[in-house]
């Protein structure tokens, strides 16, 4: 059984990159990100409401990292997410972070979810603060801190292919030393 977590923050390229490593080695996918929009749907808020939220009310970020958890311990799975790392850190047998500078990850966004550059911005930003002071207040994490990665990629000049190649090597190559499948 394997576990393979990949962290980033907002338009990193790390859900699409998980999608494609789950599909490659054949495991399940499970997307931090997805739990918390759903939850954003449920209650009728935006993703930035959302994340306001949040920072008043734990149970969110809680209830997400749970789910997170319980999907790691399943086995055979990729798992995304901001925090997802280190949340999984003593079960993943890989800790992928993918990331890129601010202004190429926002112009990812506003591509990405057809909205204009200056609201993805502000979208990232409130993300991004919302996020960094939950996750030292919940947790005593540091986001900042990427000491737990086997693997950190900066993907900004590099595009998905690229980027997959890079990952997939890596996970391929510690797989046989490690003999985890």
């Amino acid at each position: 059984m394997v576990v393979i977590a990949i962290s980033g923050p907002p338009g990193s390229g790390k859900t699409t990159i998980a999608k494609l490593v789950a599909e490659y080695f054949k495991l399940n996918y499970f997307s931090a990100g997805r739990v918390f929009r759903e939850i954003a749907s449920m209650r009728g808020v935006s993703i930035e409401e959302l994340s306001i939220i949040a920072e008043k009310d734990p149970s969110i970020d809680l209830e997400i990292d749970k789910r997170s958890y319980e999907e790691a311990l399943k086995g055979n799975v990729v798992l995304d997410g901001h925090l997802t790392a280190w949340i999984v850190k003593d079960i993943a047998d890989f800790k992928i972070y993918l990331t890129a500078p601010l202004l190429i990850r926002v112009s990812r966004i506003s591509k990405r979810d057809n909205i204009s550059f200056e609201q993805a911005f502000r979208q990232t930003i409130i993300r991004e603060n919302t996020q960094w002071k939950r996750f030292i207040e919940y947790y005593g994490i540091d986001t900042r801190d990427l000491s737990i990665f086997n693997l950190v990629l900066d993907v900004s000049k590099i595009n998905i292919e690229e980027t997959f190649n890079i990952v997939r090597e890596f996970i391929e190559k510690n797989l046989k030393s490690k003999q985890v499948i």
